[in-house]
């Protein structure tokens, strides 16, 4: 049941997504804020969905390792295979102004906000007016970006019909999920937030995986790193803000020990890469080390 609804979650979030790129080139977005908007909240929509449904069945405990353990695979896994597969990725976009430490400060202040091993509704509330800030600002910048060389096309009806039947199976398929992982959980006595943020992550992570690698294999490897980066930061922001709304948040201390810690050094770590504008092959095999010693922190304590 595990693989199967995971399955179906990601495969589900792939039409969500390819319909919701469709209309974002439809009314003439940049490739950039594409990535960063509609690609990053569609691919994210795994999490956020699978978050909700955790604290509805008792599980919240999920939702912090998902958020975790999707931002370092986003980060070591997806933006390392990205570059290995890219060769060396070329960037145009300054992201050193404003989108990198964006990303930062979303990341620290996450980390402020669960070091005490609490999550409250007043944190919750800072994180979505977070989210609605960097929303905003991406917004801005779509406007600005709308040139000739980002024209208009025509949307058809099939676009929507497939972004509403898709979010649909979305859900479906998170419910499925959770119920599964608490199984699972409860079958191996492992932690569920273990499941969370190394099975779930991954899984999820898949779309942006797919995005990633074909965005900077067609020559548009802005968006391959702004779905990485609106990923994260919606992850952050709107994951743990929302989620925190159905119910009160479980943050295990195993996640804050070792989880944590590496997702604030991959943070780091993207940040210095990116603000050269060129990502290297060698740079990208790094970070695939680094998530070998993720996975072995998680399972081999």
């Amino acid at each position: 049941m595990f693989v199967v609804s995971l399955a179906v979650l990601v495969k589900a979030s792939d039409w969500f997504t390819q319909s919701a790129e469709q209309i974002g080139r439809g009314i003439g977005i940049s490739p950039f804020i594409i990535g960063v908007t509609i690609v990053a909240f569609g691919t994210s929509l795994p999490e956020l969905i699978s978050s909700i449904m955790a604290v509805k069945l008792g599980a919240s405990e999920i939702v912090v390792g998902n958020v975790l353990g999707s931002n370092i695979t986003n980060i070591f896994l997806i933006f390392g295979l990205t570059a290995i597969f890219s060769k060396n990725i070329l960037l145009k976009y300054d992201l050193a102004i404003v989108d990198l430490p964006l990303l930062l400060g979303t990341t620290m202040l996450l980390a402020l906000m669960i070091w005490d091993g609490e999550f409250s509704q007043i944190e919750s509330v800072l994180c979505i007016l977070g989210l609605i800030v960097y929303l905003v600002y991406a917004a801005n910048a779509g406007s600005k970006e709308k040139t000739k060389d980002h024209p208009k096309t025509k949307i058809g009806f099939r676009p929507w019909i497939m972004l509403l039947i898709s979010g649909v199976i979305v859900y479906l398929g998170a419910r499925f999920t959770v119920d599964a992982i608490i199984r699972l959980s409860d079958a191996f006595k492992v932690g569920k937030e273990v499941i969370a943020g190394s099975a779930v992550a991954l899984g999820t992570s898949l779309p942006e995986l797919t995005v990633s690698i074909s965005a900077a294999r067609k020559g548009t490897p802005e968006m391959a790193i702004g779905n990485i980066l609106g990923s994260n930061i919606f992850n952050a922001f709107g994951v743990m803000g929302i989620s925190a709304l159905f119910g009160k948040l479980i943050i295990p201390i195993d996640m804050i020990r070792e989880a944590l810690p590496i997702m604030l050094i991959a943070t780091f770590l993207f940040y210095f890469i990116t603000q050269v504008k060129r990502v290297t092959r060698w740079e990208g095999a790094l970070l695939l080390i680094f998530y070998i010693y993720y996975l072995s922190q998680l399972f081999l304590k």
